[in-house]
């Protein structure tokens, strides 16, 4: 079993959006299968198999996550994020304002799922491996 611990020091290692296949292949060797992060703080819940599950504490102040879901905006906010024109809290303000509550990273489907708050799928994206 993984703990947060081992997450954090694969995470220091991520720089970058390029540093993220890296990052996504040290969680799998550590056993992790799947993980939701949530805007609303940053907080991450990770899961393992057999029902195994760790959550890290919250990454940064409250955020409100905006009620209607703007689908465009968000995808717009994304793809800047992937081009290195946003840092990370920039990336998860513009999330909440564009509806996103959470993205879910399937490790073994090597998929990012984003959601709204009424748990509609956004947007899938393959995860580069």
């Amino acid at each position: 079993m993984f703990t947060i611990e081992q997450i954090k020091t694969a995470h220091s290692k991520v720089k970058s959006g390029a540093d993220f296949p890296a990052y996504i292949q040290e969680l799998k060797q550590l056993g992790v299968v799947l993980y939701d992060t949530f805007v609303s703080d940053g907080h991450s819940n990770y899961y393992g198999k057999n029902d195994f599950k760790v959550n890290s504490e919250a990454k940064y102040d409250a955020l409100t996550i905006h009620n209607n879901a703007n689908e465009n905006q968000f995808k717009a906010d994304l793809k800047a994020h992937q081009q290195g024109k946003t840092d990370y809290p920039t990336f998860c303000s513009d999330c909440a304002k564009s509806g996103i509550e959470k993205w879910r990273v399937n490790l073994e489907k090597m998929i990012c799922t984003y959601f709204d708050l009424k748990g509609n799928e956004m947007l899938e994206e393959k995860i580069p491996g």
